[in-house]
């Protein structure tokens, strides 16, 4: 048999997932427009859209095995543009932030922070051989941040008449993403630090 032909190189960049990924960047500068000017059910519609994507990009990309370095690249940076850029725009709306338990920046400064420093160490870690693949903790990390901005644009949305559960949903599931947060960050840390010590181990 012939071999079959070798896809164009755009075909190969442009997969399925890698649109997704590009059409996830786009709705999240979209999102932070709508955040802004308090349109903020139509920033929720926009949020839940591009978190959707997120997961639906991945299981595109495992089922029909369209994987590629740029998808390994542009995803986690998408994640991140998305859930860090949507904290810090709900950082600037007072009315999240009324209560000392409510959102202030210094919890978006961890999510950030976070974010950044397990970027520069998966780098590191898969520059030198090592594998530094998602793990558990980082994707319920994920889900309840997804789930504390939800709750936020809600809430925002609803306005001052929003129901008690509403607003407990919105403290809970923050305050439960800023530990998660941290924890995971920290897992990730001493993850490197035995990767460093020991580059050979599995």
């Amino acid at each position: 048999m012939d071999p079959q032909p070798a896809k164009p190189r755009l075909t190969r960049i442009f997969t399925v997932p890698n649109q997704l990924t590009s059409l996830r960047l786009i709705l999240s500068l979209v999102l932070f427009c709508f955040i802004p000017l308090g349109f903020y059910w139509t920033s929720l519609v926009l949020f839940v859209l591009a978190a959707g994507t997120d997961w639906l990009d991945g299981w595109y990309a495992r089922r029909y095995h369209q994987v590629t370095v740029l998808g390994r690249i542009m995803d986690p940076f998408a994640d991140k543009i998305v859930i860090c850029g949507t904290f810090i725009f709900l950082v600037a709306e007072p009315a999240l932030s009324t209560e000392w338990y409510g959102l202030h920046a210094w919890m978006a400064v961890v999510i950030v922070g976070r974010e950044m420093l397990v970027t520069v160490l998966r780098s590191f870690i898969e520059q030198s051989g090592g594998d530094f693949s998602a793990k558990m903790a980082g994707k319920v990390k994920m889900a309840l941040q997804c789930v504390a901005a939800g709750a936020a644009l809600v809430l925002l949305a609803v306005g001052a008449g929003a129901p008690v559960w509403i607003r407990a949903v919105f403290l809970i599931s923050l305050w439960a993403a800023v530990l998660s947060t941290v924890q995971s960050g920290v897992g990730y840390v001493i993850a490197a630090v035995r990767m460093a010590q020991n580059p050979g181990a599995e």
